[in-house]
């Protein structure tokens, strides 16, 4: 990966941006896009929207913006603060955590407390930890420092856990899902504002709302907005190189064994196929994911728009899903970027998904 890349990467992991306040991470993106020289937009759910080329057929690629995260939901006397899950947590992975709090004075850090080990009955240290046990500590005497300070309930926040290189190409950092998939679509869109002319008209989305879009989040209105005739979805899968994966149910799909290409109910068979056929071309190694019923991915959201959108789905290896430190492979990321670009060239006026 060269390094500008690496360095816009970096900034966007690092961006907060849970579910519905993703507005920091989005403007990483939009600079980020706009140095590109593609056209730059933004609409009413925040999805931000970059545009190359031109005429037919146009081409969606949607990667979420947003991470799990957590609200205030109670600020009690002595200003201790509670939360609930944005997205789906884990609460065994935030125990001790730093929470960085995005108020309207500024950015706020806590500690996330426990009754300590110590004080615990013995029943209680074989329960699992429930959110409703934690609070988080920001260091204020009372509710009114609290207030004075600026925190509200229904402020978001994020853990505060920044990227770090692992070695052998690997990184870890929060916002990994599905921060990487915005990134890529945008690196698809660099690499096809250079060499041969495209001939489709290509639209990278960073949605919003994916992790609390059992409505279908921002891709549902930004897919219905531009009306594509193929949509790529790029997200996370699990990595299964790891203990305790179970490969019977969710395939095999190493860290560095490049993009995985789901075939399922929202998947087009077309698309995939095209996919699949490209990858082999380029010599660009991949696995397969069974999707029969649903992806759980914006793919959900966008295949069922309008008429109908030929639909496929590319996700990267991850390990430790919603933890403070999902870990993927840059060398896949890259070849997830080579494989969208490559697809995006291939597809000209006379290229039709309709099956038959």
């Amino acid at each position: 990966m060269e390094d500008r890349s690496f360095q816009f990467l970096k900034r966007l992991l690092d961006a907060p941006g849970p579910s519905g306040f993703e507005t920091a991470a989005a403007r990483v993106w939009r600079a980020e896009a706009e140095a590109t020289g593609a056209r730059v937009t933004s609409d009413v759910h925040g999805n931000s929207l970059a545009t190359v080329g031109a005429g037919g057929p146009r081409v969606m690629l949607a990667g979420h913006v947003d991470e799990i995260g957590v609200m205030v939901t109670h600020v009690d006397e002595e200003g201790f603060l509670y939360i609930d899950g944005i997205g789906g947590w884990d609460p065994q992975v935030l125990v001790g955590q730093r929470i960085r709090f995005l108020t309207r004075g500024g950015d706020i850090v806590g500690v996330v407390g426990k009754k300590p080990i110590h004080l615990m009955k013995p029943e209680e240290k074989e329960k699992a930890t429930k959110l409703t046990d934690l609070w988080v500590d920001v260091g204020v005497r009372d509710r009114d420092e609290a207030t004075a300070r600026g925190i509200r309930v229904g402020d978001p926040g994020v853990v505060d856990a920044r990227l770090v290189e692992l070695g052998n190409g690997l990184i870890a950092s929060r916002a990994v899902d599905n921060r990487i998939g915005a990134f890529v679509v945008l690196e698809a869109i660099r690499q096809l504002t250079s060499g041969e002319p495209l001939q489709a008209e290509v639209t990278a989305v960073a949605t919003t709302q994916e992790e609390i879009g059992h409505h279908g989040g921002g891709a549902r209105s930004a897919a219905f907005q531009l009306d594509p005739q193929v949509a790529l979805v790029v997200d996370l899968t699990f990595s299964t190189d790891a203990p305790g994966s179970d490969k019977k149910v969710v395939g095999e799909h190493k860290l560095g064994s490049g993009p995985v290409l789901a075939r399922g109910s929202a998947i087009h068979p077309l698309v995939f196929e095209r996919l699949a056929e490209t990858a082999e071309r380029e010599g660009i190694p991949y696995t397969i994911q069974a999707s029969p019923r649903f992806t759980s991915t914006d793919a959900d959201a966008v295949y069922l728009q309008r008429g109908g959108i030929a639909t496929g789905v590319i996700s990267i290896p991850n390990r430790y899903m919603h933890s403070p430190n999902e870990i993927v492979a840059l060398d896949d990321v890259d070849a997830t970027v080579r494989l969208i670009a490559a697809f995006c060239r291939g597809l000209d006026a006379q290229t039709h998904f309709v099956p038959g």
